[in-house]
């Protein structure tokens, strides 16, 4: 007879993070500043997938995203799911697309962009989605996001 067993613990409230691909797992903790969270975290990595060969999941309790931190999350990690939680149940499914935009989440690579030198905000409109590129609205930089730094 064969055992089957959760993996990871449901949590009752939260959100789980899934489909994460293994190299950006801790990425998105770091991101997440899950380090400084005071209620339960569990990170896994290298987990079995049809769809992905091996994945990683992150499920962090009585957490919930709003749409901009669901961008931010987008930036670093397009595709990923993300299940909203609710008395042990799945009550929502979200994917962390690309939006059209980012306001103040991606820092342009040009050193002599005027978001690099005045305090304001960045805004990279997104040109590429399929090969990820963005557009700094200021100088025209375009950069892609394997290679972007964060905010």
């Amino acid at each position: 007879m064969e055992k089957k067993s959760l993996m990871v613990a449901a949590i009752e409230n939260g959100t789980v993070i899934d489909h994460i691909p293994t190299d950006k797992v801790f990425t998105i903790a770091s991101l997440l500043q899950l380090d400084k969270c005071t209620d339960q975290v569990t990170i896994g990595n290298n987990f079995e997938s049809d769809k992905m060969g091996r994945k990683g999941i992150i499920k962090i309790a009585n957490r919930f995203f709003s749409d901009a931190e669901i961008s931010r999350l987008a930036a670093v990690c397009p595709n990923i799911r993300l299940c909203i939680i609710k008395n042990y149940d799945v009550a929502e499914k979200k994917v962390a697309t690309l939006p059209d935009e980012f306001i103040n989440v991606v820092r342009c690579a040009n050193p002599v962009c005027i978001t690099n030198n005045e305090p304001m905000k960045t805004v990279f409109n997104v040109t590429d989605k399929e090969r990820g590129t963005v557009k700094c609205r200021y100088c025209g930089k375009e950069q892609h996001l394997e290679n972007i730094k964060l905010v």
